[in-house]
């Protein structure tokens, strides 16, 4: 096992293309680090620089104490399991995963111990004698995790290796690489752009953008404590509401208006996001999660100042859940950040049938108790304490310091 670290790494492509820029990431002995972001954000090209398949223009690169920039991707202790699976097809799975052994010539008894001890790792003993052909998807996943495994490398690295398989195999196999990861304790860097993979898999997560590192954090600090704008609408499924507010000051408490309606944020908000103080009376981007609200009419004694009123456009019943999809007068943000977050959903296509102009789509996940119907008029409870707040110049995150506005310095 090994850390890796980037110091100041940048990948910069003959035409001049930055598509890594200055990026500084520890990954610790051992840990399980995610990188995640929309395509083309970097995560893939930061991946194949530690791998040696890609040379890295500026910084360097370390796995454990060596700088390995120049390093042959052979000679860097790494393995590496792609979406693709790279099986060869004419070989048995005993023989794939053994393949890279005895490239390096290591003893027969020892090739067949360490294959066996991964095929039962990997519940693929009865499998060692099928050609990858008589294989599923996920087994075939599982064959290229063996080949990876039976090396004993200092870090696995994993580009987007569950993409080819079906949705319910999917989140079979991921908990099987989380699972795996965990009792074999090696270094791993995994690459998606399922941030649901992201975070349910990761110690940590590094969400990329345009090549640069966003934030890097354990998952439920991402959720909670989103550093910007691009970050708090790239984590979360469905994706946080993000609607343009003004703040103000009323009794001593911070309300915040969205389009024609306003509610109270409550003491508990302003205690822990001080900084909002300083936006009264100015714009922000309000974040709501869809699962901080709920069906008013399910709530006794719901307060009149935290709830949203709108006419519902869609209703998903999923069976746990209705996701209710309604409209409000008030406005979508649109920032540089939530376009290319709409681009990356397919969402960027104009408004929804059905919804006029000067209105905006808000989707709450209500209980499956909740009884509304298209059409209907629907009153919605906001949980104020799990708000969020961003400002809309530079898109910073809103808690405990008010952050420079463009041009100011920081």
């Amino acid at each position: 096992m090994a850390q890796v670290a980037f110091q100041g790494v940048s990948k910069v492509y003959a035409d001049g293309t930055r598509a890594v820029n200055d990026v500084n990431l520890e990954i610790r002995d051992g840990e399980f680090m995610v990188l995640v972001g929309p395509s083309g954000c970097g995560k893939t090209t930061a991946l194949r620089m530690v791998a040696g398949l890609e040379d890295i223009s500026e910084g360097r690169l370390t796995i454990g104490d060596r700088v390995v920039n120049h390093v042959p991707s052979r000679d860097r202790d790494i393995a590496m399991v792609f979406q693709s699976y790279a099986l060869y097809p004419h070989l048995s799975v005993y023989e794939n995963i053994a393949f890279g052994l005895r490239l390096k010539k290591v003893p027969k008894a020892e090739i067949e111990l360490r294959v066996n001890r991964a095929a039962k790792l990997l519940g693929l003993e009865e499998y060692l004698k099928r050609k990858p052909r008589a294989l599923s998807g996920g087994q075939r996943q599982r064959v290229a995790m063996g080949r990876a495994i039976v090396r004993e490398p200092a870090a696995f690295l994993m580009d987007e290796p569950l993409s080819n398989l079906d949705a319910k195999l999917r989140v079979q196999t991921r908990a099987e690489i989380a699972k795996l990861q965990s009792d074999l304790n090696v270094t791993t860097i995994y690459v998606t752009h399922d941030q649901v993979e992201a975070m349910t898999m990761g110690d940590r997560v590094a969400v990329m953008r345009k090549g640069e590192l966003q934030q890097v954090d354990d998952p439920q600090t991402l959720y909670d404590r989103p550093v910007n704008l691009f970050v708090g609408g790239f984590i979360g499924s469905p994706a946080m509401n993000m609607l343009d507010a003004k703040i103000a000051q009323r009794n001593g408490d911070l309300t915040a208006t969205i389009g024609e309606q306003t509610i109270s944020l409550g003491t508990e908000t302003i205690s822990q996001r001080p900084g909002l103080k300083a936006y009264a009376g100015q714009n922000v981007v309000i974040g709501i999660r869809p699962e901080d609200l709920e069906d008013a009419a399910l709530e006794t004694g719901a307060p009149a100042d935290r709830i949203l009123s709108g006419r519902l456009e869609l209703r998903e019943a999923l069976g746990s859940e209705i996701m209710a999809h309604f409209a409000i007068k008030a406005a979508h943000a649109e920032t540089d950040e939530m376009r290319e977050l709409a681009e990356d959903a397919g969402t960027d296509e104009g408004p929804q049938i059905g919804v006029k102009e000067n209105e905006a789509v808000v989707v709450a996940r209500f209980s499956p108790r909740s009884r509304v119907q298209e059409g209907d008029d629907v009153r919605a409870v906001v949980d104020t304490r799990a708000l969020h707040f961003f400002d809309p110049s530079t898109g910073a995150g809103i808690y405990d310091e008010t952050p420079p506005r463009k041009g100011e310095p920081s």
